[in-house]
């Protein structure tokens, strides 16, 4: 794809908005950042070899609440006044005239995306390991800001978060799903059941895990990136999420993820995420399997509507047998991982 021809770039007209509000030498190059599955992602370059991101709603039809804008850029201009490392931010554009939908541009943060455990092989057993006890520690270094002192305490409702997931995501799956899943409805009916008392609230990332962060030199986490799950509610979802893809080796739960970088040598064991976690935030842990349960099962409910969307998109005479085949695969992996983690309780 050309410079010229991107989805949802004027390229002119960002040039000029970006030009207004920060220096930069010649012409400005756009590239699509591939690592992402919702919002677009550019980076921009100049001549000087400054850069920058971009992130817009994706272009035609959206759900305006799935892609607000405005709300990612509150996030994570707040938490650049606490010790959460997130990228600078330049701006935010509210005009839809400017590029087809509101924007914001942040500073472009040097480091590593690791995706998985090809990426993995490109540190030391040593560097692993400092990007996994980074990792935990800059979750509750999120998990014990303040929600009010950095300005985000209308982020959302507080109390109630699991709760309030487990009701949502059944529902999408009793209105969306053309097939029975008693299991799936047995486990809601147990995780209803045993919902811990949520003790207190704070912001929650949605979706934290190691290839949502940026990995600098250091091999600590540089910035966390992918803000758009983020909300307030009980933190210990956010490290029963983190686990889930973690995955354990020679456990069935690596099956939804069996490349995860964390499987790779020198990443340190989900038992000891939790000693790290707890040592640093203080918080009782004697509930964990149940938040790695309950994101096993939500997991499974996103799954199941993605397939259900890519058979009504399935077109012609196509044999989708063997995409379908995977995605019940997986989604009886997912909910058998939850019924075993519900087990440790």
């Amino acid at each position: 794809m050309s410079n010229d021809d991107l989805p949802g770039i004027d390229k002119a007209n960002v040039t000029e908005w970006l030009s207004e509000r920060v220096r930069v030498v010649g012409e400005v190059i756009f590239e699509v950042v591939t690592h992402g599955r919702s919002n677009l992602t550019y980076m921009l370059s100049d001549e000087d070899g400054r850069k920058w991101i971009l992130r817009r709603p994706p272009t035609g039809h959206i759900l305006a609440s799935a892609h607000d804008m405005g709300r990612e850029h509150k996030i994570i201009s707040a938490l650049g006044d606490s010790d959460v490392p997130v990228p600078g931010i330049v701006g935010m554009c509210e005009h839809e005239k400017v590029t087809g939908a509101p924007f914001f541009i942040m500073d472009f943060v040097e480091g590593n995306i690791v995706k998985d455990r090809i990426d993995a092989k490109n540190f030391s057993p040593s560097d692993r390991r400092t990007q996994s006890i980074s990792l935990v520690e800059t979750l509750a270094t999120l998990h014990n800001v303040d929600p009010e002192t950095v300005g985000l305490g209308d982020l959302g409702k507080r109390e109630d978060y699991v709760g309030r997931q487990l009701r949502r995501w059944k529902r999408q799956v009793d209105e969306g799903s053309d097939r029975d899943m008693p299991l799936f409805y047995e486990l809601h009916k147990e995780l209803e059941r045993c919902v811990p008392t949520q003790d207190g609230y704070g912001i929650t990332h949605g979706d934290y895990r190691l290839d949502n962060c940026m990995i600098g030199a250091d091999n600590r986490v540089a910035a966390v990136l992918d803000w758009e799950l983020c909300t307030l509610g009980d933190v210990l979802a956010d490290l029963g999420g983190m686990l889930m893809w973690w995955g354990e080796r020679n456990s069935s739960d690596s099956l939804i993820m069996s490349d995860a970088p964390t499987l790779a040598e020198g990443y340190i064991t989900p038992e000891m995420v939790a000693e790290r976690y707890q040592s640093a935030s203080g918080r009782d842990l004697s509930n964990l399997p149940f938040y790695v349960a309950f994101q096993f099962w939500r997991l499974a409910a996103i799954t199941e509507g993605v397939r259900v969307r890519f058979t009504a998109g399935a077109m012609g005479n196509k044999d989708i047998g063997d995409e379908m085949a995977g995605f019940n695969a997986r989604i009886d992996a997912l909910l058998e991982a939850s019924k075993m983690k519900l087990k440790e309780l």
